[in-house]
């Protein structure tokens, strides 16, 4: 985003006098206070500032590799990573156009990764681990600045560090670490360059690191005008050059897969409101660690006499208003978006995975503590967080330590321990997990064959439409990792199933596992024509055979399997906000009344 005036910018109109950029804002810190000194600085000063942003980072490095492991659906990207590497395009499976990745910009880097030779798993795990290091960093460069280099003691870095999900969710193989590390060079960016256009287009990637990030983008869009004042001319080349690139994907999203965000939005009705099942997502993660003592150190630092800076004149920023309100954007702008996507997490029911979906708001509302002044309230503070944060860390933890607990909220990463006998489970063997490997093998069985074959789980047996295996399992990544890739690896939960994606929830089931297409629909949709596994209702099977070519069903299945050509990519854009918002009865009877009329 331009400012107004600003000779360092010629080509667009400059900032007023009246509003200085925030680099030269630090006449207006505390008396004396000196320019900022960054991380780089030689001397024991210099040794001391290095400390807080390079510490944490190594300390959560260390915690998350002895942690590592790869979570089932880090198994999905590898799948699509697989497929674009094998000329099948970015697909889940090879012919049916279905965007099963979330996090786009993580899928694409593991592509990178992949095309130089690397292995995907390992790219996954580590590059994750890099980021979650590299984001640590960033934060407390970021925090430092904000208070204009004064010597600081960590005080929110430690509360991440003491918590086990942040250990557990800095490898995964998720898109995690590259959210970790986005938020805080985001932060960053913001509070050094906030009239830089290079700050609007690192601000604009949050849809792509996770959709739901992009609440985090407006508001630091927000907090960007706010600091900088841009006149209309800076306020569209700001707009523009956040919005180039999320943009455009949005244009190939909605032209080649047909919908307006990645399938499993769809899947998990990301719109809905199910507030009661997100404040008991909340409460799982924060009752065991008992998240509100840390909390309590932390205000008393910020609202203490004296405290860590964010009230009195340590802080940089302003302008016209010197001590005005502009002076507080760089540290309320992101705690305004980690209460925002707490309260989004909440709303839609929080997540299957323990702590994982609220850490991204954890780390936002800490960014502006992360690191803080060293004052008579800062230290003792900080001390009360750093206990807290060993006996967290080496006692405090969920009850239902490597299981799902009763809400259906699992210790994901003790659940692949356990399920593969392995401390560090990256490669799946699930030789703990004897109802997997029964499907594994009986995958492999199939495969061996080299007839047409059609597999619903453990359930049932058929001929299939396509050649190889067709095979439908619960567990989507293991289905990915054993289904050939010209095979179809498909999930009765809809993650990369559009037919299941798109049908009605089917009871109270785990937050995003709560919709189960029937077998008689894959009976209809894959198999053998004329036929019938034999272990369906011939009437389903021919009711949702005659729903397929009727409606919403038909239009989406053209939409995903007809050939791409022009036309068809103008098609699935004109109809992608219907297409999106379409659902159909899982009962084939009924579905065959409601859309075939």
């Amino acid at each position: 985003m331009t400012s107004t005036h600003s000779p360092a910018h010629p080509s667009y109109p400059s900032q007023p006098s009246h509003i200085p950029h925030l680099s030269r804002l630090s006449r207006f810190a505390h008396p004396g206070n000196r320019p900022p000194e960054l991380p780089g600085d030689t001397g024991w000063a210099g040794l001391r500032r290095t400390a807080v942003w390079l510490v944490p980072a190594l300390l959560v490095a260390y915690a998350g590799f002895r942690r590592r492991w790869m979570s089932d659906d880090a198994y999905i990207y590898v799948r699509t990573v697989r497929q674009v590497l094998a000329g099948n395009g970015p697909v889940f499976n090879a012919g049916e156009r279905v965007e099963s990745s979330t996090g786009t910009l993580w899928q694409w880097l593991l592509v990178g990764a992949g095309a130089a030779g690397i292995d995907v798993a390992s790219a996954a795990v580590f590059g994750g681990l890099l980021l979650t290091a590299a984001g640590f960093a960033l934060a407390g460069i970021g925090a430092l600045r904000t208070y204009g280099g004064r010597v600081a003691v960590p005080l929110g870095s430690l509360v991440l560090l003491g918590l086990p999900p942040v250990w557990d969710f800095a490898t995964s193989g998720l898109e995690t670490g590259l959210a970790t590390c986005w938020i805080a060079g985001a932060w960053l960016a913001l509070t050094a360059r906030p009239a830089s256009l290079a700050t609007s287009v690192v601000i604009g990637l949050g849809p792509l690191v996770r959709p739901d990030l992009g609440l985090v983008t407006v508001v630091f869009l927000g907090a960007q005008w706010l600091l900088v004042r841009p006149s209309w001319r800076g306020v569209c080349a700001g707009a523009g050059a956040a919005g180039v690139v999320p943009a455009a994907y949005e244009v190939f999203r909605a032209g080649y897969y047909g919908h307006l965000v990645p399938l499993p939005a769809v899947t998990k009705e990301a719109s809905r409101s199910l507030w009661g099942r997100g404040l008991v997502y909340l409460a799982d993660f924060a009752q065991p660690y008992v998240l509100w003592l840390p909390a309590l150190f932390v205000a008393a630092a910020v609202l203490g006499p004296r405290g860590s800076g964010l009230r009195g004149g340590g802080l940089r920023g302003g302008g016209a208003r010197g001590f005005g309100v502009v002076r507080f954007v760089p540290v309320l702008a992101p705690v305004v978006a980690g209460l925002s996507c707490w309260v989004y997490v909440v709303k839609v029911g929080g997540d299957f995975m323990h702590g994982r979906m609220l850490l991204p708001g954890l780390l936002l509302m800490l960014l502006p503590v992360f690191a803080v002044p060293v004052t008579r309230v800062a230290v003792p503070a900080a001390v009360g967080v750093g206990l807290w944060a060993v006996v967290c860390a080496g006692w405090l933890r969920m009850p239902y330590g490597g299981q799902i607990g009763p809400a259906g909220i699992a210790d994901e990463r003790g659940v692949y321990v356990r399920h593969n006998a392995d401390p560090h489970p990256v490669r799946h063997t699930f030789v703990g997990a004897p109802h997997h490997l029964a499907y594994v093998r009986q995958v492999s069985a199939a495969r061996r064959s080299g007839a047409p074959v059609l597999l619903f789980g453990k359930e049932g047996r058929g001929g299939a439409v396509s050649p190889g295996v067709t095979a439908s399992y619960v567990v989507l990544g293991l289905n990915g990792a054993v289904v050939p890739l010209d095979g179809a690896a498909l999930d009765p939960i809809g993650l990369a199933y559009p037919l299941a994606a798109h049908s009605e929830r089917v009871g109270r089931g785990r937050v995003g596992h709560d919709k189960r297409l029937p077998a008689a629909w894959l009976a209809a949709d894959r198999g053998v024509v004329g036929g019938r596994p034999g272990w369906v209702d011939p009437g389903q099977v021919a009711a949702a055979r005659r729903a397929l070519r009727c409606g919403g069903l038909a239009e989406l299945n053209a939409s995903v399997r007809g050939v791409m050509t022009p036309g068809r990519f103008l098609r699935n854009v004109a109809g992608s906000w219907e297409r999106t918002a379409f659902r159909f009865p899982p009962d084939p009877e009924r579905a065959e009344r409601e859309l075939c009329g």
